[in-house]
């Protein structure tokens, strides 16, 4: 083996036992074999991305899919009737990729308010809350069972340690949250851009264990806020410089009356 060789697999060892250290000896980056990913307004609103395996959008939420058919647009167009309805707009269905032997792929839905999504039968197994109280806002989403129907399992290939996530993305201040990790039982930090995640392994939602998520945040978006602190650093801003223009003028109009005076 070349020197070059060895310094790179040296270099990639040493980076391997570093992310290892600071993951606490777990692997940073979770798989899912199914995963709920909302973006939320502060008026209902929202963007749901559904990552998920074939096989899991057919045990958990029903889809008449078989988890061996191929994923062709026919597929791809029956899942998105599937996901259309009249309180989400169907955005994308991608082409299917492929981990562990089976096909995943990823829906992109829209809905004006997050309060009637169980009204879209893949996500009737889910209740809402949005509102104000005690002077800030409060999420609740309570997860109930799946649509696993017999037979399902046959052939898919899981063991029933793979994990289920619901992951929100907040758009103002967090106040508290009740997500923790599904191994550790410990609360989770924030993510970078306000994020939480709510974990619970495929075996028990197959046998429906509800998830509860809770969350208080403030009622003012973060996006109002960095607005206003742009609109006032913009005024300062206009403000110093008038104040430096009027104080030029003023100094040459002195300069000027120095000179003329006997």
């Amino acid at each position: 083996m070349s020197r070059r060789a060895w310094a790179l697999l040296v270099a990639a060892v040493i980076v391997g036992a570093v992310v290892f250290r600071m993951s606490g000896g777990r692997i940073l980056a979770k798989q899912y074999e199914y995963e709920e990913d909302v973006t939320l307004s502060l008026d209902g609103s929202a963007t749901l991305i559904v990552n998920a395996s074939v096989a899991s959008l057919s045990a958990l939420r029903g889809l008449d899919i078989s988890p061996a058919a191929r994923v062709d647009l026919a597929v791809r167009d029956r899942i998105r009737a599937a996901y259309q309805s009249p309180v989400t707009t169907v955005l994308r269905v991608s082409p299917p990729w492929r981990r562990a032997g089976r096909q995943f792929v990823q829906i992109r839905v829209s809905t004006t308010d997050i309060r009637r999504l169980p009204e879209a039968a893949p996500f009737s197994w889910s209740r809402y809350s949005l509102g104000a109280a005690n002077g800030h806002h409060v999420f609740h989403q309570v997860v109930g069972p799946s649509a696993l129907r017999p037979g399902t399992l046959q052939n898919v290939g899981w063991y029933g340690g793979e994990l289920v996530a619901f992951r929100l993305h907040l758009p103002s201040k967090i106040i508290s949250h009740n997500s923790r990790d599904v191994d550790t039982d410990q609360t989770l930090k924030t993510g970078r851009g306000n994020i939480l995640r709510w974990e619970q392994h495929l075996a028990d939602r197959l046998d429906g264990k509800p998830v509860d998520v809770l969350v208080e945040l403030e009622s003012q978006s973060i996006l109002y806020r960095t607005l206003w602190l742009f609109a006032g650093a913009f005024l300062a801003a206009v403000a110093l410089l008038a104040f430096l223009i009027w104080m030029t003028i003023r100094k040459g109009a002195d300069e000027e009356t120095t000179t003329s005076a006997p």
